[in-house]
């Protein structure tokens, strides 16, 4: 009776399980999410030039805020009627890809402490949109929000390409060693996403890595110097990489923490119907975005890049119902254990770039057609094909074209022309607002009368 208890406790928010319970479950969760967590802090520290030690701090950074965002979500710091922190949900916070593409952009002109800056301004654009969650939620429906994650899984590609052919300016770049390893690890992560089961599909990302980074072995890929340089324990270096308030950066990361606080709806309400078969609260929301924004407010401090959701551990409430607390705790406390180990973080940072292409473009690709889903899920009328073809016309368009906005202030190329992102989030949020709502039904009757006579 004891034992049946305990294990109905992996079912109830406020549950206490057994850690022999819990603890497998943690690791799932830790397992699903960990390589996308320290994957954006890898590209980041790559376009930046980053020395060995100082990505080494970056991935330590991502893995400690990753865990602390997650406790606060977990164990609200506030919790009233009009404001609350946390929202008190089983979710797991992770740094997230939705900011890469503009990231890379910041990092390559104006450096990663521009990315910091730029953080905090977004952090509290995150916190007002929280507190004001109800008149601002109208805005941003599923078209519009589906149209800026297709552009962000759009935007991906090309660096998951370039990573897969071996990292632009690599020597090797483009070598048949460097594809093999990079299909290879590919064909693992599709088969075990396809066939696998239980654990071998909730870790295929994680697998495919391993055996990509075998074969890299072999080619002689992996270099283990910074390895040995790295120490056995250190703490997150506040402002060891500094904050600088760039406008336009500032701009343009606050257009995205915008849109990824009315995301972050979706994951939370996805937790909620799949785990609890209710749908969140307003507390909820208002404390989980307030949350979302006050975190990346502080991270940038520590050398945490922007954090959010992790979908993929929110599939994994749906699927388990597994909720309780002490789960995704213990889940925290390894990824905090994780990120105190330099030798650990050090460790990620010699995984070669094919390995890391091979076993994310899966990822951008799912990113992609999560937007397209969003999308769908309103009717392919004119009036909605032309909001979602122009934003992305233009959004990729204008950022693909390299001298488009030669002739512009910088400003102006730093938020509209170096990430597809931004731009299509714009043009999409303007079409929706000043597009008549009938305009596709009538242009159907029209042809349709047309075509009669």
């Amino acid at each position: 009776m004891g034992e049946g208890t305990k294990s109905e406790a992996l079912f109830q928010l406020d549950g206490r399980p057994s850690v022999s319970q819990a603890l497998p479950l943690a690791l799932q969760h830790v397992v699903a999410m960990i390589v996308g967590c320290v994957t954006p802090a890898i590209i980041v520290a790559g376009v930046a030039g980053l020395s060995d030690e100082d990505s080494v701090i970056l991935i330590q950074a991502a893995l400690v805020m990753s865990a602390i965002t997650t406790l606060i979500q977990l164990y609200p710091l506030l919790r009233g009627k009009s404001l609350s922190i946390g929202s008190g949900l089983p979710v797991i916070m992770g740094i997230s890809f939705a900011y890469v593409p503009t990231m890379q952009a910041i990092a390559g002109d104006f450096g990663v402490a521009a990315i910091f800056g730029a953080q905090i301004i977004g952090g509290i654009v995150a916190v007002i949109v929280g507190i004001f969650i109800k008149q601002i939620r109208k805005f941003f429906p599923p078209l519009i929000t589906g149209t800026v994650v297709f552009a962000i899984g759009l935007s991906l590609y090309p660096t998951a390409i370039n990573y897969m052919a071996g990292g632009t300016g690599s020597e090797s770049y483009g070598s048949w060693q460097n594809w093999l390893v990079a299909f290879l690890t590919l064909v693992i992560v599709t088969g075990l996403n396809h066939y696998g089961k239980g654990i071998w599909k909730l870790a295929s990302i994680l697998i495919g890595i391993i055996v990509g980074y075998v074969l890299a072995l072999l080619f002689g890929m992996v270099d283990f110097s910074a390895v040995a340089q790295a120490s056995l324990f250190q703490l997150p270096l506040p402002l060891h990489f500094g904050v600088e308030f760039e406008i336009s950066s500032c701009v343009a990361i606050g257009v995205l923490f915008a849109i990824n606080s009315i995301q972050a709806i979706g994951d939370f309400t996805a937790t909620t119907t799949g785990g609890m078969d209710r749908m969140p609260t307003d507390e909820e929301l208002n404390g989980g975005i307030v949350a979302y924004g006050i975190c990346n407010m502080v991270c940038p401090l520590f050398g945490g890049l922007p954090t959010a959701t992790f979908s993929q551990n929110v599939g994994i409430v749906a699927s388990t119902k597994v909720v309780a607390k002490k789960v995704f705790g213990l889940a925290a406390g390894i990824l905090l254990v994780a990120g105190l180990i330099p030798k650990f973080s050090s460790v990620l940072t010699t995984i070669p770039s094919c390995v890391l292409g091979g076993a994310t473009v899966s990822v951008f690709a799912s990113i992609a057609m999560t937007g397209v889903k969003l999308v769908t899920a309103s009717p392919m009328n004119y009036r909605n094909t032309t909001i979602v073809g122009l934003a992305i016309a233009l959004g990729m368009g204008i950022t693909q074209a390299n001298a488009a906005l030669a002739s512009f202030p910088a400003w102006v190329t730093t938020i509209f022309g170096r990430s597809p992102v931004v731009l299509a989030t714009i043009v999409a949020i303007i079409l929706n607002l000043v597009l008549p709502k009938d305009a596709g039904d009538r242009t159907i009757e029209i042809l349709k009368k047309e075509g009669a006579g």
